[in-house]
């Protein structure tokens, strides 16, 4: 055993050594400063340093942690030199949830609470954040802004976040590392630099499905499942001048397409300023629907005047970019090649 947590470590050490000039630009001068929107301005949590603490909870699904995800997370925080703590209900259960409702809030409110705390990572996802997120109180939270981190069902409270006009950082999560893969190293090291307070600059071979363009705007979404969820709450979104991200994972092709129309009809593609589609993974064993992902979306979109990226590796994949939500994002989508910068 100890042999194996050794060649762990040693792999964690490795890749979060990496750095790699497809994702960095340059030290953010910029923290705590914001960009307008609408309502006012988006704060940028503060960058972390070495000796901060990061806390590790579980608003959702239930940890199963066979795989020992939680103990590599917790090793992956001391290699870039920061101090790993736990919500108190972390490894509860409560039938699908990681503890009842009470239970999972009160780790999330401490976590906002807590000065001590720098971050706040979700250690997976599943479901369960927006039976939670309504009973959140954030005054202590913006006296002490920090970075949140999570995917797929931790969509809510990004959405949360950004109505309380605080940017948060879509990446991977302690489950993401229940099984090493050298693949996931552009995963670790985006998460790294955005932390750390480095800007992000992605290029990535374009699709001949994209729409080509150029555009600018505060970068908001994630989860389709968890943004149709919210649709007619004060959660709803204003995606209008924005770039609208969407991921999702395993739904039947007809329900892809029921959600796609949900958001149209709540006008979510009408004024955008572009629009970045993650992976959009099939259940394999339904029937053929007669439209693929790309169509789906294209039918919505195609006269829209926007760009529009496919297959950005970001969401249910290994590579899943770290991409901060909230804050301003400049797309350039050309024949070839497609950028994203912050």
């Amino acid at each position: 055993m100890r042999g194996f947590l050794t060649v762990i470590l040693s792999i964690f050490f490795f890749l979060t050594a990496c750095k790699t000039a497809s994702y960095i630009e340059k030290e953010s001068k910029n923290i705590n400063t914001g960009v307008e929107t609408q309502k006012g301005l988006i704060t940028i949590p503060p960058a972390l340093k070495p000796g901060d603490t990061l806390m590790i909870i579980a608003p959702a699904g239930y940890v199963n942690n066979r795989n020992r995800y939680i103990e590599r997370g917790d090793s992956l925080i001391r290699a870039w030199g920061l101090v790993p703590v736990h919500g108190e209900h972390l490894l509860d259960k409560y039938f699908h949830f990681a503890g009842p409702d009470s239970a999972r809030l009160t780790d999330l409110q401490r976590a906002l609470d807590d000065p001590s705390v720098k971050a706040i990572w979700a250690a997976r996802g599943g479901y369960g954040s927006i039976r939670i997120i309504h009973d959140v109180n954030w005054d202590k939270f913006k006296e002490n802004p920090k970075w949140l981190i999570g995917f797929s069902d931790i969509t809510v409270i990004h959405a949360a976040m950004f109505k309380q006009g605080f940017a948060s950082i879509h990446g991977i999560m302690p489950i993401s590392l229940a099984h090493p893969n050298p693949d996931r190293k552009p995963a670790i090291v985006t998460l790294k630099n955005v932390l750390f307070g480095k800007k992000l600059k992605f290029s990535i071979p374009s699709d001949s499905m994209n729409i080509r363009g150029k555009g600018e705007g505060i970068l908001v979404g994630g989860n389709l499942s968890m943004l149709v969820s919210m649709l007619g709450s004060d959660l709803q979104l204003n995606t209008e001048g924005k770039i609208l991200f969407l991921e999702d994972v395993d739904e039947y092709p007809y329900s892809y397409d029921k959600m796609l129309y949900a958001l149209a009809n709540a006008g979510y593609f009408d004024h955008l300023a572009g629009l970045i589609v993650g992976d959009m993974s099939t259940k394999t064993n339904s029937d053929p629907f007669g439209e693929t992902i790309e169509e789906m979306i294209l039918k919505h979109v195609k006269d829209k005047g926007y760009p529009v990226v496919f297959h950005f590796p970001a969401g249910h994949v290994v590579k899943n970019y770290a991409i901060v939500l909230g804050k301003k994002a400049k797309l350039k989508v050309g024949l070839k090649k497609v950028t994203i910068s912050y």
